[in-house]
């Protein structure tokens, strides 16, 4: 399998053998040409495979979509790394321990009744890993696989990040200790939650630097994208990335689309085609953007429903047909934290599928974007296309993530943190009665418990081993919003380090 730039390869120019392939751009995280990678084409999925897949487990299942996009690793080798990445001991931390080993356990809030006509509505738990998020998904093989090439090549990565809330404690849990790797963490500063500042700042492995920028997430993104993009500073020190702008993530989060599929539609008659909905919370577009690729593949994904917060650009888009991101003045500081992202990285991935592939496109759309301007296909055939993705949109508020928290305990005893409730709420709203709608988990509660406890009146439950997180010492570095800030850190670090080699 070779890999392309949404910004430098047109389909014209697809099957170059001179393109890269996974273990290349597992490393480099951005294109040279600032676009994002992707495979040159989506390995097809037939009816029989599907049903040859239904009945494995989350770790062979994780092999067989994985070996489609991941060629030059040999193939025992990439087994035993997934293997020692989905194991119950990774992923207890669930609300049912006795379902550990399933990894990723579905959880019917309204099981399905087809003499109804009713499909039903469940959550897919995705938040049971070592930072309750569902990050964790992706994030536990990122480590693993980084360990393993580097190993193998002999080199070592300096990891640069941004998080908006969970993805960088998932990062930072995923690679601490590890050789050859370091690890420095953009977020922005007093806008996650007290847990979420905690997971992270109070790690003190040597290889961990937690950095926090006055201002929103989308300064820290664009922050690690201009240091991405200084090809002699990236060359120099090293850098590589764990946003889910590396493609590795979003691979990883394909698998759990088709295992939510095989458990949603295991007892029905003919299933392989009957087709299922999920409601996914957005920020970044990233989880998302890994069920438009299961659905490419040939999963049977009815309707791909983006639930946003306040923050509602990628709702906007699919609504009017216009991608207008906001500055950071304009972004919301909400309850649902982990989406305060008005600039959607992956998003160009899927405008990539959308405009045919075709690079020139993306450049010239995007160089608007990039220079702070907006897109704008709504009266084009792009636009028109749309409808032939399966995406809907829609928006929830604070009240609303309120009100969707109190009403799924009353009704289900079950309590979900804020960006679940986004989807929840979004997805009850949008969906067809007689599709399974599946409500894609995006953590657990206790990583929340400000918003819980104005929900509820009450603090959410934690795992033993978290609690008191808040009161460990912590460590990070605060700084403005610039770049040059950011370089002279890294430098800091990295030219005293003895490993470097600088």
């Amino acid at each position: 399998m070779r890999y392309l730039s949404t910004r430098g390869q047109s389909n014209s120019d697809t099957k170059n053998s001179a393109a890269p392939r996974f273990t290349e751009i597992l490393l480099a995280g951005l294109a040279p040409d600032g676009g994002l990678y992707l495979p040159e084409s989506y390995p097809p999925v037939g009816k029989a495979e599907l049903e040859e897949w239904r009945g494995l487990s989350y770790a062979d299942l994780a092999y067989a979509v994985l070996s489609r996009f991941i060629d030059d690793i040999p193939a025992a080798d990439l087994q035993a790394l997934i293997a020692r990445t989905y194991t119950a001991q990774v992923y207890g931390n669930g609300r049912n321990r006795e379902q550990a080993a399933e990894i990723t356990p579905l959880r019917w809030l309204e099981p399905p009744d087809e003499a109804r006509g009713e499909g039903g509505l469940a959550i897919l738990e995705l938040s049971n890993g070592p930072t309750l998020a569902f990050k964790d998904m992706a994030m536990q093989l990122l480590g693993n696989l980084f360990e393993y090439v580097l190993a193998k090549r002999g080199e070592e990565i300096n990891i640069l990040g941004a998080t908006s809330g969970d993805t960088g404690s998932s990062a930072e849990y995923a690679m601490r200790g590890k050789e050859r790797l370091r690890v420095f963490m953009l977020s922005p500063h007093q806008r996650m939650s007290a847990f979420q500042r905690a997971q992270m700042y109070s790690l003190h492995d040597e290889n961990i630097h937690n950095i926090a920028v006055r201002g929103s997430f989308d300064d820290a993104q664009d922050i690690v994208k201009a240091v991405s993009s200084d090809h002699a500073f990236k060359a120099r020190y090293r850098i590589g990335a764990v946003n889910s702008i590396n493609w590795a993530r979003i691979a990883a989060q394909i698998v759990y689309y088709f295992k939510a599929y095989f458990a949603a539609t295991g007892g029905v008659a003919g299933s392989s085609d009957r087709e299922v909905a999920f409601a996914v919370p957005s920020g970044n577009f990233g989880n998302i953007c890994a069920g438009h690729i299961a659905r490419m593949m040939g999963l049977p994904i009815g309707r791909l429903v983006l639930a946003t917060n306040e923050n509602d650009v990628l709702k906007e888009f699919f609504q009017s047909g216009v991608y207008r991101p906001r500055v950071s003045a304009e972004t919301h500081a909400t309850s649902s934290p982990s989406m305060d992202i008005s600039k959607a990285s992956n998003f160009e991935r899927f405008a990539f599928d959308l405009v045919g592939r075709n690079a020139s496109v993306i450049r010239n759309l995007w160089s608007a974007v990039d220079a702070g301007g907006s897109v704008d296909l709504s009266k084009t055939s792009f636009f028109a296309k749309l409808s032939d993705f399966g995406f809907a949109a829609g928006r929830s508020t604070h009240a609303d993530r309120l009100a969707t928290i109190r009403q799924t305990f009353e009704k289900y005893g079950l309590v979900v943190d804020p960006h679940t409730a986004d989807g929840l709420k979004v997805g009850s709203e949008l969906r067809s009665p007689d599709m399974p709608m599946i409500v894609l988990e995006t953590a657990l509660p206790a990583k929340f418990e400000e918003t819980i406890g104005e929900a509820l009146g009450r603090r959410p439950e934690r795992p033993a081993a978290l609690q008191g997180i808040e009161d460990l010492p912590q460590r990070v570095e605060v700084i403005d919003v610039s770049v040059d800030a950011v370089k002279a850190i890294i430098q800091r670090h990295l030219d005293r380090s003895p490993r470097t080699g600088n």
